[in-house]
């Protein structure tokens, strides 16, 4: 049977097999991350927390997350991603929907509701960590290179689509205020974490840890994914960290961190912020909703068509810097304009830069890291990266606290994404990685 035609059923079946649950996976994830910023739009009052506490909270969540990466990530190479992956999700689904009941746990422990806040976030932190990384880790299990920017780009689709649609729906649970006694973001909490713990009993049966496992393929079909990504891996050798150690440290592995921390900062510093930004508007907190969707559904656009684009001429850097160009130029803008229409267009300009940069992001590392030292430098990159969804939340609050405004916070997460732009020029990429094998055989 003709290569070609074996390589296009094994990713197609195997793409079908994984991606879509994936994706419903992080949706949800991705939800209980950050659903924090609609739910302040009528919590803080309840807690006692002003701005520039909901941005430390939101973002403390980061440093703990920051904390426990590369060793979850080792855990999953080590058990495998179905049991790790389904631990993850359901000690988050517990957290995220212990915040809905702030008020009486504080109570209860003579807390503050604020230092309340702090601690679930910490704890979901703790909970999460190790979620995306070893997702990321896990694909690189079962797709070859040459698929991976498409394939990534496909799975983080889930964030802006958790947003697109998850804004409208954060708002109507508002809409529950007084409804059984419980407050409307206190239902927003619990109906949104429901999900994960559901999720987590089947990811347990459905998800399967590495393609020599896989008796759903034929066994010509599994003999054949097998030969390729040990081929493409053992030509990653000469390139990738000596060891699990060495990769923690690798001035690739730190670089390919600076560049994520620049995107990361964008990402969250804007999206924690984006309902209050628009909130200010003078809009109702349903129309709040809709229009927060607008620059998700088109960041999820963006994701998945740059990627294809990627994909397809195989090259990465310069997709990689004209996206966070039109991040930079975009989040910029909306922090000198005031006009709310403009205002949104600049952002929603600056969320397809955003968006498309994250699944090009993710083909340079991928191209130099095999074997174990994968699972330990995704995680580092993650890790490291992340550590901005601190910075960017807590920075453009405590600025909106201090002027009034959120214009110069956004400012500060544009030049992130500018630094980013300038350091993955430095860093480069070898496309010659990439390549098939001369031979994959069957």
């Amino acid at each position: 049977m003709d290569d070609n035609d074996v390589e296009r059923r094994v990713t197609a079946k195997v793409a079908w097999r994984f991606v879509p649950f994936l994706v419903l996976c992080y949706f949800i994830a991705y939800l209980d991350r950050v659903n924090v910023g609609f739910a302040k739009l009528t919590m803080d009052a309840d807690i006692g927390i002003t701005d520039t506490m909901f941005g430390f909270g939101a973002g403390v969540f980061f440093l703990a997350y920051f904390l426990l990466e590369v060793p979850s990530n080792l855990v999953l190479d080590r058990v495998g991603a179905r049991r790790w992956i389904a631990r993850i999700m359901f000690s988050w689904g517990l957290i995220s929907g212990a915040m809905a009941f702030i008020p009486a746990i504080a109570k209860e422990t003579d807390f503050s509701g604020e230092h309340t806040f702090y601690f679930l976030r910490v704890l979901l932190g703790f909970a999460e960590a190790g979620f995306f990384p070893g997702i990321i880790f896990f694909l690189t299990l079962w797709f070859p290179a040459a698929y991976r920017a498409r394939i990534i780009g496909y799975f983080m689709a889930a964030i802006p689509l958790s947003s697109a649609l998850g804004s409208p729906v954060s708002a109507s649970l508002l809409g529950l205020d007084g409804a059984l006694g419980f407050k409307g973001w206190q239902w927003l909490f619990v109906a949104e974490a429901a999900p994960a713990l559901v999720l987590a009993i089947v990811t347990f049966f459905y998800l399967t840890d590495r393609p020599a496992d896989a008796h759903w393929l034929e066994a010509e079909e599994r003999e054949w994914l097998i030969d390729r990504l040990a081929a493409e891996d053992n030509a990653r050798v000469h390139v990738s960290p000596a060891s699990v150690l060495r990769s923690l440290y690798d001035p690739r592995v730190l670089a390919a961190s600076l560049i994520y921390f620049g995107v990361v900062a964008a990402l969250y510093g804007v999206g924690f912020w984006l309902p209050s930004i628009v909130k200010g508007f003078g809009v109702s907190i349903a129309l709040t909703g809709w229009i927060t969707a607008i620059p998700y559904a088109v960041g999820f656009v963006g994701m998945i068509l740059w990627g294809m684009s990627s994909d397809s001429s195989m090259e990465r850097i310069g997709h990689l810097s004209i996206a966070l160009a039109i991040a930079a130029i975009g989040i910029g803008a909306s922090a000198a304009l005031d006009d709310p229409l403009l205002k949104m267009v600049a952002l929603t300009f600056g969320a397809f830069g955003v968006f498309a940069s994250l699944p090009i992001f993710w083909t340079l590392p991928t191209a130099i890291l095999s074997g174990a030292t994968a699972a330990a430098g995704i995680a580092a990159i993650n890790s490291i990266g992340n550590l901005s969804g601190y910075f960017g939340p807590f920075v453009i609050g405590w600025i909106k606290d201090a002027t009034g405004s959120f214009a110069w916070g956004l400012a500060a997460v544009a030049a992130c994404a500018a630094a980013a732009l300038v350091i993955a020029l430095a860093l480069g990429h070898d496309r010659q990685l990439e390549k098939a094998p001369e031979k994959a055989r069957l």
